[in-house]
């Protein structure tokens, strides 16, 4: 089990109460960036947080120089995201869905961690970084291959790992004036990390699949999450109308913490394994 020693007695109450209101019950995770920042990958709004200068889908998708922009920020920052390893919440709720005690892991990260620590049963809300997608004809490729290409293309750029990068997967520097970009192998349209931009919607149909596995459930857990966009809220707010239980796992507020059974303001890889582990 994770050393308890950092939590402090308040926290200790609120995850035994937690995981009285959890025992027994079929439960289904939300988790966001603050699940992730023990592995290295800054959180946007909590400790460790970055200034955030999102590319918006329409800025992407409407400039050629956006689209280069992109791609050589993410081709310096995209490593630090490939290398990243699961850290004890991941592990935590892997080893939750072994014991058939967590049924779905919801999560709103594009670091692919919960499945690198052996969750099956992942809802990638906002889509997965190490995949490209095309699109003009909807083919796809690994993001591997996409930095193979952007390295023939672009043979003296130098990947520095001092540059500060994102949850996003980018690091901020200005792109070179002569950074190269490929386009699809197939129909030479735009490739886009197949992860949902600032200003695009999620699809319809995950977003149901979503829903329908939330309303399986009889409990929400929600790990490393402010709630602070639509996307995660709305997710709360349905468990709340529904009566189910709702524990908060989050270092700071949210957007729901008044929907809340029990709120644990603890780190949550200190947390997650005392709430499902004997």
């Amino acid at each position: 089990m994770e050393n308890t020693d950092s939590l402090s007695a308040a926290a200790l109450y609120s995850v035994e109460y937690a995981r009285e209101k959890l025992a027994g019950k079929l439960v289904i995770a939300l988790t966001g960036a603050g699940i992730s920042t023990d592995s290295g990958i800054p959180d946007y709004r909590g400790q460790g947080r970055v200034a955030r200068h999102p590319m918006t889908f329409d800025t992407f998708m409407g400039s050629q120089q956006a689209q280069i922009r992109y791609w050589a920020r993410s081709y310096v920052g995209w490593s630090r995201i490939a290398d990243a390893k699961p850290n004890g919440g991941h592990f935590a709720l892997a080893a939750a869905e072994s014991l058939g005690q967590v049924q779905n892991i919801i999560t709103q990260n594009v670091d692919a961690l919960h499945q690198a620590a052996g969750s099956k049963n992942v809802i990638d809300l906002h889509g997965r970084l190490d995949t490209v997608r095309c699109m003009k004809c909807g083919a796809t490729m690994s993001r591997v291959r996409m930095d193979e290409l952007l390295q023939e293309l672009n043979p003296s750029i130098e990947k520095d790992a001092s540059h500060e990068f994102t949850p996003d997967g980018d690091a901020e520097l200005e792109a070179a004036a002569d950074f190269r970009i490929p386009v699809c192998p197939i129909c030479d349209g735009v490739l886009k990390p197949d992860v949902v931009f600032f200003g695009e919607s999620v699809p319809q149909s995950r977003v149901e699949f979503a829903m329908a596995k939330l309303d399986q459930a009889e409990a929400l857990l929600v790990a490393g999450t402010s709630l602070t966009v639509n996307s995660g809220l709305r997710f709360a707010r349905r468990a709340a109308r529904a009566g189910k239980v709702i524990v908060i796992v989050n270092i700071g507020e949210t957007k729901a913490d008044e929907l809340a059974t029990a709120k644990i303001e603890a780190n949550t890889s200190l947390v997650l394994e005392r709430l499902f582990i004997d």
